[in-house]
């Protein structure tokens, strides 16, 4: 049997790093993915948006920082590079619901793989609340079952 495949967008991997609220939800889905009952999946920019938090964050230096991105290649996130059609409708849904086409990459990627994406942006869910495969990180236990 295939592994289910799941998106997550850098709200959730930064979760994994700095203690905040659903921090728990975020460790237990990448536990899953260690385990080796989910595959996780993401648009390549992922990482450099979790560094990005992370750096902005104020809570890691230089060295950590590296260690972070170390520990972020060791998971073996399956990295989606942009591809014409998921761009383009990255673009649409950007468009669709004013948001980032960074942010609309992570839903069309979702689309495209026929699976969903969590997320711990509550502003983004806000705006997207006609997009049906999204899902907050909260909500893990309940959507993992299916």
């Amino acid at each position: 049997m295939e592994r289910r495949e799941i998106v997550i967008d850098a709200s959730v991997a930064v979760k994994w790093f700095v203690e905040e609220e659903y921090s728990d939800q975020a460790i237990k889905l990448k536990d899953l993915h260690v385990k080796g009952e989910i595959d996780l999946v993401a648009p390549s920019l992922i990482y450099y948006e979790v560094l990005n938090a992370l750096r902005y964050s104020g809570v890691f230096k230089l060295e950590e920082l590296g260690l972070i991105a170390r520990l972020l290649e060791d998971l073996q996130i399956r990295l989606y590079p942009p591809r014409s059609v998921v761009m383009a409708r990255a673009v649409e849904l950007s468009l669709k619901y004013d948001i980032t086409v960074y942010d609309a990459s992570y839903l069309s990627l979702a689309e495209h793989l026929n699976t969903v994406v969590y997320t711990a942006d509550k502003e983004l869910l806000r705006k997207i609340s006609g997009f049906k495969r999204a899902i907050h990180i909260k909500d893990l236990v309940r959507s993992t079952r299916s």
